[in-house]
């Protein structure tokens, strides 16, 4: 069986090798979320961020906790800390760029995907959701690629682990709607689309920096697949899905892309949430003002990133500030070739970029409280969703 989103290329049984992981899901944290829901609200995911952060399963804890819990705390054999922690910096040295890089041109390519973008439709209001998506992604992200922030009870190791039960319990939430056509989409939150996830905070990203002018070298990019591999085992991602090099990157990329869908209507809704957030997320006169005045820069940034066919079936403009782009990028190696040169520019350029990070994770606690606690609820009805014919890729 393959659901109709995927498009598969006559002859081609690499493309096809993907196709049942659309209908498979994350039976270990789907039992727990089960369980979770027969106890008092509250109750079980105190149970939870305990025993993540503890090692220890509380008394009177479901057995499937226990089981959770294993799952998580396993540490595969290929996993190299001092590489996990090397590649993290990567994140912190790339500041604000990398920042734009994740919003602008990852997140943006994962909305794009008509069939992986379904379950946020489903989840949460668009518009006044997004500043709260993207704080708690930015945290997310920031938490992984610290030092010694996967460790066991460490913070990034909690939030992968409350992230993938957040991932099943809006799978339950969707099925128990009873507006999912798996026949169209797959299963909600499914591994094809954990996996695609996954490559747009390693892969992507990569390739997000280099566009813009970043020097990444080949084993810089080695160690940044390899931390989010192990991301990828925190969050549920199965093993044969999760690249274990940027090769593998790539020819998984390479095989979702060309599965896929043009961009819908609900990835231009997706996209133009965060291309609005500066203004949404804005607290006072002034900083809508600002975030108004940076807009164009973003789009153009954003427009170069994605590219002018993907940026178009997005909304995407093309403006005057497209000629500006190629100045950032003579800038942006201007710094890496100084960085490259002298050991106190890297370390100052590290700092900047630590402290732009703290400041985006201070920022965005105004919006969210980084609990990543289970939904009780879908926060919006879908609308015309109806999985019907306008629906299907085109």
């Amino acid at each position: 069986m393959i659901p109709a989103r995927f498009l598969l290329r006559e002859g081609n049984e690499s493309d096809l090798r993907l196709a049942p992981f659309l209908f498979r899901v994350d039976p270990i944290a789907d039992a727990l979320v089960t369980r979770l829901d027969e106890l008092p609200k509250g109750q079980g995911f105190a149970a939870v961020d305990e025993a993540l952060k503890t090692g220890k399963v509380p008394a009177g804890a479901p057995t499937e906790l226990t089981a959770f819990l294993a799952a998580t705390e396993y540490v595969p054999a290929w996993v190299d800390w001092k590489t996990i922690d090397r590649a993290g910096e990567l994140l912190y040295r790339t500041g604000i760029f990398g920042g734009l890089v994740l919003g602008y041109k990852s997140l943006i390519y994962g909305y794009a995907a008509p069939g992986g973008n379904k379950p946020l439709v489903f989840s949460g209001r668009l518009r006044e959701h997004a500043p709260r998506r993207l704080a708690e992604t930015s945290r997310f992200v920031e938490a992984v690629a610290a030092k010694g922030g996967l460790l066991r009870g460490a913070p990034g190791y909690v939030i992968a682990a409350k992230v993938r039960l957040m991932h099943a319990h809006v799978r339950s939430l969707i099925w128990r709607s009873g507006r999912w056509n798996r026949d169209l989409w797959g299963d909600p939150i499914n591994q094809h689309d954990m996996a695609a996830t996954l490559l747009l905070f390693s892969y992507v990203f990569i390739l997000g920096v280099r566009e813009i002018g970043f020097n990444v070298p080949k084993e810089e990019a080695e160690d940044y697949i390899h931390l989010f591999r192990y991301v990828g085992h925190l969050l549920g991602v199965d093993p044969e899905l999760a690249p274990a090099s940027f090769a593998d990157a790539h020819r998984l990329a390479h095989h979702i892309e060309a599965t896929q869908g043009r961009a819908d209507d609900d990835a231009r809704m997706l996209t133009r949430a965060i291309l609005d957030i500066g203004a949404v997320a804005a607290r006072t006169d002034e900083e809508r003002r600002v975030a108004e005045r940076r807009k164009p820069m973003i789009l153009a940034l954003s427009r170069h990133m994605l590219g002018p066919s993907l940026a178009d079936d997005l909304g995407i403009p093309s403006s005057r500030w497209d000629r500006l782009v190629p100045v950032v990028i003579r800038s942006v190696r201007g710094a890496e070739e100084l960085r490259r040169r002298s050991p106190r520019a890297r370390a100052f350029f590290l700092a900047q970029g630590e402290r732009y990070w703290r400041a985006v994770v201070e920022r965005g606690s105004d919006v969210a409280n980084y609990e990543f606690a289970l939904p009780h609820a879908l926060l919006v009805d879908p609308g015309p969703l109806r999985g019907d014919k306008e629906r299907l890729p085109s």
